[in-house]
């Protein structure tokens, strides 16, 4: 059987992600904090009855955790903890409770758990120094997991930057094809000297399959491909897409005190593990945006 049980599953990645699995022979099974219909199940992680009785109801093959608070700028601290730590330790729980075992379960955290680490490449054999609650709940949710790591096959995935058609404009890169689609004359943002990994959300999408699929446990992995992309390059492309130019300002409410100017992983890892995770170009993943924006 190919089961498998995604939490968050009405979510940006949770859609996308079900959808290249469904296409690879998987029974897709999800969670939804919203609704309940066909293989989706209303689910709150903070609440441990809610889950258990999804996995006595499911009881999946694989499990993806992806229900999180995953929005860098959300002003209810105390959830980030709730929901991304303490939300994670009731799924790991109830399944060992319950006796439901298996054979792969994903766990994403986030590359902001790294913080600054003043280094160009960032690998998993560094000391994580988040600098944000939710880098902090990420992280805390890691440490914890990882009493699991002899009870449960665990893989934690740290991904960084990525991006798609369907993510909220709340995102950056979702913001500025929306600006360029609505014709807007002017874009304020942050820091503009950043580099980022702006992957395609396909490529992380072949990344979790592959690491259900590989006999892999107990690791700690950066989802990645080492192409950083400077944020006014980014520009720069949707002005030859839109065939149209904007005025870029920068807004001080915008610029975080603790900006991470680059944020690229070691990929080395993860290729070991799966092999290589080729992906398209930025261009095609911001034209794809464009053609899909509303």
């Amino acid at each position: 059987m190919k089961k498998v049980l995604i939490t968050g599953i009405d979510g940006f990645t949770g859609w996308h992600l079900s959808e290249y699995l469904k296409q690879s022979g998987y029974e897709v099974y999800g969670t939804s904090l919203k609704k309940e219909v066909g293989n989706v199940y209303k689910c709150d992680v903070k609440d441990k009855s809610d889950i258990r009785r999804v996995l006595q109801n499911v009881e999946p093959n694989f499990i993806i955790h992806l229900a999180a608070i995953s929005f860098v700028g959300y002003d209810n601290y105390e959830n980030f903890y709730k929901v991304n730590t303490l939300g994670t330790v009731n799924l790991l729980d109830s399944l060992l409770e319950d006796r439901i075992l298996p054979k792969k379960i994903i766990l994403a955290s986030s590359a902001v758990v790294y913080g600054n680490q003043n280094s160009e490449v960032l690998d998993e054999s560094m000391c994580p120094s988040p600098n944000n609650h939710y880098g902090c709940s990420k992280f805390s949710m890691e440490q914890l997991s990882k009493n699991y790591f002899d009870t449960l096959p665990i893989i934690i995935t740290r991904p960084f930057n990525y991006t798609g058609v369907g993510q909220k404009d709340y995102f950056l890169i979702p913001k500025i094809v929306k600006h360029f689609k609505e014709k807007k004359t002017s874009i304020e943002l942050g820091n503009l000297d950043v580099i980022r990994e702006f992957n395609d959300v396909e490529f992380v999408c072949e990344s979790y399959k592959r690491l259900l699929e590989c006999e892999i446990k107990s690791k700690i992995v950066n989802i990645c491909s080492e192409r950083g992309i400077k944020l006014l390059d980014v520009i720069e492309m949707m002005q030859e897409i839109s065939k149209y130019k904007i005025e870029v300002k920068v807004n001080p409410k915008f610029v975080r005190k603790n900006e991470i100017k680059k944020l690229i992983g070691s990929g080395k890892r993860l290729f070991e593990l799966v092999g290589n995770v080729e992906q398209k170009e930025f261009h095609l993943t911001l034209g794809e945006m464009y053609e899909n924006c509303n």
